[in-house]
């Protein structure tokens, strides 16, 4: 029995070890002339003007928060609580809640991550947050505590995981820079199966769409085996970039999958990613972290330290930065 507890226990650390040299190697799964850019990137020319508190789905497609909500099923996998429910419409939403601690969870920091990565010009579902919602089930209806709503939609279909290491885009300019801007919200859960490949359908078109679906990992620590999230206390401590060395950015990144990140970003990248982010205005940052329901507090500290992030990462794009090993 002891030994059984011991192997338990040890388990998580031979895991950290083991699997970061099972991933495969990094590698495009098309030329650079046939990979559908757009599948995964869009330039957002109208940046400045993106909705950031009602996403680019709009108002239309949010819950309702007076509504009642059907239960279909219990989640049964996952770090946090969550289930499947049916509005008054028929529309169908996957819950994700916070923890029966109270503490708030992953579903605010998906709705803020994907909120920027959309007005960034990431293509990304259908989300939004509720504080509290009715659910109806066998024993009647009652107040449930809220989260993160993500629609069914029916122009879009679900075809399974893409992977980070092998997909069309790997060395492209947006590929790099969604892996920066991740870095710099301290995402640490870079696992293919976060990942969803749309199929999206706008009348008589159809496209896929590269999506980073699973963000709940991040706004705090990093690190391998659950670390904090959402936390301002942790990501004020977080340094987003270590350095530069030969050629190559060194980011405090602690999770899982480092050969993504790994003597593979530039500082043009960095300085790509940040610009991109610079131009979202405080009005949008303050809109992001609203519609994830934070308190202005919290929202005001998270604002700072990735306004620190971006400004950090426009210096060390730009022609001024020295690596540590050039300082005086």
């Amino acid at each position: 029995m002891a030994w059984n507890f011991f192997a338990f226990a040890l388990f998580p650390a031979v895991l950290a070890i083991y699997l970061p040299f099972c991933t495969p190697v990094l590698r495009p799964t098309a030329n650079p002339w046939d990979a559908p850019l757009a599948a995964l990137w869009v330039n957002p020319r109208d940046l400045a003007d993106r909705d950031l508190y009602n996403g680019p789905w709009g108002a239309a497609k949010a819950p309702k928060p007076d509504d009642i909500y059907t239960l279909v099923e219990r989640k049964h996998s996952g770090v946090n609580p969550g289930m499947t429910v049916v509005d008054s419409q028929g529309r169908k939403w996957s819950v994700k809640q916070g923890p029966s601690d109270g503490s708030q969870g992953e579903g605010p920091i998906e709705v803020v991550l994907s909120r920027v990565l959309s007005a960034a010009g990431y293509h990304q579902p259908p989300v939004y947050f509720l504080g509290s919602f009715t659910l109806r089930d066998d024993w009647g209806n009652r107040t449930e505590r809220g989260g993160r709503f993500r629609l069914h939609d029916k122009s879009l279909k679900d075809k399974g995981d893409w992977s980070w290491q092998q997909n069309p885009f790997v060395g492209m300019r947006p590929y790099q820079g969604l892996l920066v801007i991740l870095m710099m919200f301290n995402s640490s859960d870079l696992k293919n199966a976060n990942n969803t490949l749309y199929e999206h359908r706008n009348g008589d078109l159809i496209e896929n769409w590269y999506v980073v679906r699973d963000l709940g990992t991040a706004l705090g620590e990093s690190g391998r085996v659950s670390p904090a999230r959402g936390n301002p206390d942790l990501f004020e401590r977080f340094q987003f970039v270590l350095d530069v060395r030969d050629g190559f950015v060194r980011f405090d990144y602690r999770g899982f999958h480092q050969e993504l990140v790994r003597e593979r970003i530039t500082p043009d990248d960095v300085g790509w990613a940040s610009d991109l982010m610079a131009r979202l205005s405080d009005r949008q940052w303050s809109d992001a972290f609203r519609a994830g329901g934070y308190p202005d507090a919290d929202a005001g500290r998270f604002i700072r330290k990735l306004a620190g992030n971006i400004a950090l990462g426009q210096r060390i794009g730009g022609d001024d930065w020295l690596p540590a090993s050039e300082r005086r």
